[in-house]
């Protein structure tokens, strides 16, 4: 049984560094490491983005830092 199960796992490792294209050096590990990796930035990127959005439209104008044009 433990034969069987270090097959098993040895199998999946195998197939995490098979390149997903014959021509592509980029195993799969590598690319679901990178969609991981742009998740991340995008989520930050976006808290980023409404931390801009609240600076500008309410924290300046309320410690008069500037006036809105609307």
């Amino acid at each position: 049984m433990g034969e069987a199960k270090r097959r098993q796992s040895s199998d999946a490792n195998a197939k995490a560094n098979q390149p997903l294209l014959p021509g592509l050096p980029i195993t799969k590990q590598q690319s679901e490491q990178f969609i991981a990796i742009t998740t991340k930035g995008a989520w930050i990127g976006i808290g980023a983005l409404v931390l801009v959005w609240f600076t500008v439209r309410l924290i300046g104008p309320t410690l008069g830092w500037w006036e809105l044009a609307d």
